[in-house]
């Protein structure tokens, strides 16, 4: 079983930047894709980013393209979502997640392990 690590989190003001991370660790990684979702009241959780290890292809989802950026290190062990220009709607708490399918969309049904979340909060 693989666990998985968020950090970075914090309250900036609009406008503002934060990296979040997530580290993986467990006796098999040999998961296929790594991302990042958020989960907000009253709207679920949604995709944001998701990244294949093998390729390092990512695929943002279009609300987030321009200003979230999602990355990982040569191991695909440590993926890092660096956040700019955040708005207050960025508020939420953000989870990382991994996915064993060999193509997952970046949803949360696709991904099937998860960490406990770290809080952002945009303030305007």
């Amino acid at each position: 079983q693989v666990q998985l690590v968020e950090s970075g989190g914090g309250s900036v003001h609009t406008g503002g930047s934060l990296r979040l991370s997530c580290a993986a660790s467990g006796p098999t990684l040999d998961y296929t894709h790594m991302g990042f979702f958020r989960q907000t009241p009253g709207k679920g959780r949604e995709g944001v980013a998701c990244i294949a290890i093998s390729s390092g292809s990512v695929y943002s989802l279009p609300s987030f393209q321009g200003r979230f950026v999602l990355s990982s290190d040569n191991a695909g062990r440590t993926i890092y979502l660096q956040m700019n220009s955040l708005k207050p709607e960025d508020t939420g708490e953000y989870f990382c997640a991994a996915s064993w399918r060999r193509q997952p969309l970046c949803t949360e049904y696709h991904f099937g392990a998860w960490g406990h979340g770290t809080q952002v909060t945009v303030s305007s």
